[in-house]
Order: structure tokens, then sequence, then C-alpha cells
């Protein structure tokens, strides 16, 4: 029926393309695009027997908008899934916008180079305008919608878990069980243990910079900015126990403050663990989050793609994590003229993931809403010209799609908020 053009081969990649070939007859082909082409080589030998859907590999460099569209040109895909690095979002969607393709992703735009003087005059303005100073916002490619709707192109943005499917809970939540939503509490716990002093559960530049950087919440129409983990709650996570939360900026809640105006307040938090924030200061402290090279020994280094080569690599974290994930959203608002207050979340088992998949939950929790959001562009429940987040889309068919192909939904109408 379709074919798609998969770019990137790493965790949460692997676990897209095995769910789309569980789909064979929407995901009738598919072709593994990476710079290392081996990656993917190697995962179409796995799956190769165990799927009706035809696999293809090619190398491509992401950050090539020539070579991008060199390799759409020839596959000639339905669609394009970007699972590759967030800093490569603009070229990819460049190279669709040139030659006529859809386009998804599944997280926002960033740069790999904070210091480009181009991107920081830009990024300064809107750290003025906006009130917030993370380096990653939709700005970027909301840039693009009138280039999408014009070419009749659409373009899926932020199709994980957070940002993803906890935008499509706010969707649901405004569209069946709210008649007004005042507050929204995105809760992100990762109870997995995989036994390393430090590691990181997804690409390692990326997380690091996402925790480390100052929080920020919405709230009564404008956003409030606070110190790196200052705000922290404890909170009791069902089949995972008491952890503790730290208040983070996440990229969904800048859309979430559009398309629900309503709402006074709405929070990230996300679960961490002691050794975990110990190791990430002290890291911090002595210039290893940094993405200003360095020069040793005659050679230009960034320090935290050099802190990348030596920390365990994501997609190997997968046959020893032991544990589950709880991410979820708490909302308080009225329905029918009475105060309800309502939580949904899924509960994912690493260890499940791994023999399903050969991955730890936190890839299968973002490879899995690729999947489907894939499915929905390609069967036409998503489809309409423009630029898109989660939370504007129909979350019905999303959320059944998530139920039948890994991560169903729970329900909790007295829950416990968070202070």
């Amino acid at each position: 029926m379709s074919k798609v053009l998969v770019i990137g081969c790493g965790g949460v990649a692997s676990v897209a393309i095995q769910k789309c070939c569980q789909v064979s007859d929407v995901f009738t082909e598919l072709c593994l695009a990476s710079r290392t082409k081996s990656k993917c080589d190697d995962l179409a030998a796995k799956l190769k027997g165990h799927t009706d859907t035809k696999i293809t590999t090619a190398q491509v460099d992401a950050d090539d908008v020539n070579q991008l569209i060199a390799l759409i040109q020839k596959e000639k895909p339905d669609l394009v899934m970007n699972v590759a690095l967030p800093y490569q979002d603009l070229t990819i969607m460049d190279a669709c916008l040139a030659c006529g393709v859809n386009y998804m992703d599944t997280a926002n735009y960033e740069p790999e180079n904070t210091d480009d003087p181009q991107w920081r005059a830009i990024y300064e303005k809107r750290c003025k305008e906006a009130g917030f100073s993370a380096y990653f916002d939709y700005s970027w490619q909301w840039a693009y919608r009138k280039k999408f709707e014009d070419a009749g192109l659409m373009a899926l943005l932020g199709c994980g878990f957070d940002p993803g499917v906890t935008q499509a809970y706010c969707a649901y939540a405004k569209k069946h069980e709210f008649d007004h939503i005042d507050t929204i509490d995105i809760l992100d716990c990762n109870g997995g243990d995989h036994g390393y002093a430090f590691a990181t559960n997804f690409n390692p530049e990326v997380n690091l910079r996402e925790v480390s950087a100052p929080g920020s919440y919405w709230e009564d129409g404008h956003w409030i900015e606070i110190p790196a983990m200052s705000i922290k709650r404890e909170y009791h996570f069902d089949q995972v126990g008491e952890k503790d939360m730290y208040l983070l900026h996440h990229e969904e809640i800048e859309s979430l403050a559009q398309t629900i105006p309503e709402a006074k307040r709405i929070r990230f938090f996300m679960t961490f663990g002691q050794s975990y924030l110990n190791h990430m200061r002290c890291l911090e402290d002595v210039g290893m989050l940094s993405t200003t090279p360095v020069e040793f020994e005659g050679h230009q280094i960034v320090p935290i793609k050099f802190l990348k080569a030596l920390l365990p690599d994501p997609a190997s974290l997968g046959p020893r994590t032991k544990g589950k994930t709880n991410i979820g959203c708490i909302f308080t608002g009225t329905k029918d003229g009475k105060d309800k207050t309502w939580y949904i979340y899924n509960v994912c088992d690493h260890q499940e993931c791994y023999h399903e998949v050969g991955s730890q939950g936190v890839s299968y929790t973002t490879g899995v809403p690729a999947m489907c959001g894939a499915l929905m562009m390609l069967t036409g429940k998503w489809q309409k010209p423009g630029v898109y987040t989660v939370d504007e889309l129909d979350p019905d068919p999303f959320l059944d799609a998530l139920d039948k192909y890994g991560l169903p939904r729970s329900i909790d109408e007295k829950p416990v908020l968070v202070p």
C-alpha cells in the first residue's frame, strides 16, 4: 500500500521499523537510511523472513540536503519518517518540500552548534519575546506551515510519547472528558534500572542538554522560568512506586498553550535518581556538557560529543534494564458544571519491550507512537496540508492504534494531584 523512507537507525528507529513490519498491509515497503549503512543492513537482515514488508537500505548524510533530495527522488516514498537527530529536522523538511513528500519526526528542532551567530541572534530574540530559554522550540518548524500548505503536503511534528502521546491524551481529554480544562500536569516516570552508575536512555547530547537547562512552565498566559531542577515533587506511580520528579521545560507545553488556551497552568515533570543528578551536575561543572569546541592536542573536540562516545549506547541498554515506565497526564477542570480530575497514562515494562523488539522501554515508548503516527498519515486518518503537532489532530484513532500495538492507556478517575 505505502512506501516509507526511514531516516535514522538508532534505538528509537529500530523500534519504529520493527513495529512498521508488524503492519505489512500498510507498510508494504521500507527503505532504511542512515549515515552508517551497516546499521540498516544489520536490522534488515534481522527482519528478513519475519515480515512481508519489503526492506531496502541506503546511506545518507541527513545534514546534506542535496544527498537527501537525491535519495528521496530515487526511492519515491509516500512518507519520510525522521527518527534521526533533531539537529537534522530542517534539512529533511527542506528535502521533503523539494521532492513533494510528506514528513514526520519525533522531536522538535534544536541546533547542534549553539554558538552559531546567526542562530544565536534569533534565539536570543525569542528568549526575550517568549520568556523561556530552552534551545529547542517549535518556532523553526512552525515557520514551514505556509510552505507545506502551499505544496499540499503534511508535516507531523513530535510524534513520540512526550511530545506526541501526551498531546493526544490532552486532545482526548478536551474532546471527551472536560468542558473546560484548568490545569495539566504531564508526568514522565522511568522506573527502570540499567545497572550502570550513569547512562542516558536516549541520545546523550539531547538528553543532557534538556535536563540541565532551566525549567519552565505555562501559567496565566505566560512562561515562568526557574533554575534547573529547582522544583521537586514526590509522586507514587502505578506499578512503579514512589519517585522524585523535577519540573523541566518540555516542548509540548508550547503547543498545548495554543490548542488548550483556557488552561491556567501546564507543567511537565520527569523522574531522576540521585546518582543520575550527581553525575550530571559534576559533568556540567567541569564543562563536559558544553557544545562549544575546545582544542586538545591539535584537534577541535566538542565536550558533549566526546562524552557521548564514552557513555553506553542507549540502544545497548535493553538486555540489562529492569522495571517499568509510567507516562501520562493529570487534568483538573469541569464537566457538566461539576469539578473533575482525571489521569490518563501508560505503563510499559522494559523487559517485555526487550523480548519483543530488543530495546528498553524508553526507545519503545517513542518508536511505537512514531509508527502509529505514520499509520494515521498513510491511512488518511491524519492527512491535511500544513505543519501539525499531535494535539491538533483527532486523538481517537491514534490512541486506538497505541492500545493495539503495545502502549495501552490506563485511566484513574480520582488521581492524587501534584502540589
